[in-house]
């Protein structure tokens, strides 16, 4: 086989493989995973792409999977707002922590679960805020902000941190899920 091809076909299913964990992940938790108050435990792989860029895909179709199941199955009190600018943070963010990933404490790139955190905050803090508020308003959007960004700091910088320290001390994981 053409290496080119095959390189290729590695590259496709290691990002099907990353949607398909965040969407079972966040199935599975959906209690947790959609709401005023959430804890998108999935949200954690956004930091995925500190090993390879491509990662950010896998990311943003796993986020577009989970928040269109939300959608279907009435879980998503956002809704379709979700799946279109909950899905376009989530990609943002990803993008932003493959861009931070160098900067390291520790050997550990502390601040590439910063966008996640943040991005979300304004993105879901916005949507939430229209929902709940029927337009938009300083108080309810910052108390929605700062709800999304403490359940995304424990996604990103604790659960999002701890999974890519497993990562870096396994060969194989790491082999694997760099592209």
């Amino acid at each position: 086989m053409n290496k080119k091809v095959s390189k290729k076909s590695s590259v496709i299913s290691k990002q099907a493989m990353i949607a398909a964990i965040y969407t079972v992940v966040s199935v599975c938790f959906s209690a947790i995973t959609y709401g005023p108050v959430q804890v998108r435990i999935s949200e954690a792989l956004t930091l995925l792409p500190v090993f390879a860029f491509n990662n950010v895909w896998g990311v943003t179709i796993g986020c577009f999977l989970t928040n269109l199941i939300g959608f279907f199955t009435g879980a998503n009190i956002l809704g379709s707002l979700d799946i279109i600018f909950g899905t376009m943070a989530t990609f943002a963010a990803a993008a932003a922590s493959y861009l931070l990933r160098n900067i390291k404490f520790k050997g550990l790139p502390v601040l590439s679960a910063v966008p996640p955190i943040l991005f979300n905050a304004v993105v879901v803090g916005w949507e939430l805020c229209v929902l709940i508020n029927g337009g938009f308003n300083t108080v309810v959007f910052a108390a929605q902000a700062a709800s999304v960004a403490a359940g995304q700091a424990v996604s990103c910088g604790l659960i999002g941190l701890v999974t890519v320290n497993i990562i870096n001390k396994n060969a194989v994981l790491k082999e694997l899920i760099s592209n």
